[in-house]
């Protein structure tokens, strides 16, 4: 780190945990993003703030005026621009020591499987089941962490599955693929502008707390919000011994494709 950024991150390093090493781990790791809108945006913001060196983020939509109401990195001169791109030019002016490399597109399971085993950490913000067990599988495949997000309405969740460790759960572990979509999307269900920042916001923290090398106390936990009520629930998940992406004799490629075809499509769109 040079002068100007041990002034940057001081109130970083003045933490044990952190100190001028994890700072500088910050800054060597990289983080594959899936979906940059409502979990996206906050998540990107104060993964890119904190110094995390690297950022890939995937998604394939672009900028709509309803995405203001809560994707905060997005502003309205950017409307029609990908959000991909969008994103990296509100990080540009927020931290330059951050390298964003938007994809702008949705990607495909063997696109998905390549940009994962490239990455140190995946944060799925991404908006449907499909997504989601294509990049559980993929995770599962290379060994990365993966830092699971969701929220709609006014209910929102958190899990965290570190592949780097045997024994534990996957996310298809905790959803098991149906072969349909959920349906659940903002467009049609609505969601609370603050709680899609709640979560993006828990997810940057899981994140950097898996790049400075430390365990996740949300490993195989998945945490619930309530925005309403403003009730917390955790809850233990637990291994599927039999589950078709982590278990004995899994075959992961079978279960995305069965959501994909069911879905007719993989898409990278976030909430």
């Amino acid at each position: 780190m040079d002068d100007r950024q041990l002034i940057r991150y001081s109130r970083h390093i003045m933490l044990a945990p952190i100190d001028i090493d994890g700072q500088q781990r910050l800054l060597d790791g990289h983080v594959l993003m899936i979906g940059a809108g409502g979990l996206g945006a906050p998540a990107a913001l104060y993964m890119a703030s904190a110094g995390v060196g690297r950022l890939t983020i995937c998604d394939g939509d672009t900028v709509d005026l309803t995405n203001l109401q809560r994707q905060i990195i997005h502003r309205e001169a950017t409307i029609g621009v990908n959000k991909a791109e969008s994103a990296r030019r509100a990080i540009a002016e927020i931290n330059p020591d951050c390298h964003v490399e938007p994809v702008q597109r949705r990607v495909g399971p063997a696109e998905l499987a390549t940009l994962v085993a490239a990455a140190d950490v995946v944060v799925d913000c991404s908006d449907n089941f499909a997504t989601r067990h294509a990049i559980n599988a993929a995770c599962v495949r290379h060994g990365r962490p993966l830092v699971s997000g969701a929220g709609i309405r006014f209910s929102g969740q958190v899990a965290v599955f570190d592949r780097r460790k045997s024994g534990g759960p996957c996310y298809h572990c905790l959803f098991p693929a149906s072969g349909a979509d959920d349906g659940e999307r903002c467009a049609v269900m609505g969601v609370f502008a603050p709680l899609v920042g709640v979560i993006g916001t828990l997810q940057a923290a899981e994140a950097i707390r898996l790049l400075l090398g430390e365990d996740s106390p949300l490993d195989g936990q998945l945490v619930l919000f309530d925005a309403q009520s403003m009730d917390w629930h955790q809850v233990r998940i637990p291994r599927d011994e039999a589950c078709a992406v982590c278990g004995e004799g899994a075959d992961p490629d079978a279960v995305v494709q069965a959501t994909i075809d069911a879905q007719n499509a993989c898409s990278t769109d976030g909430t």
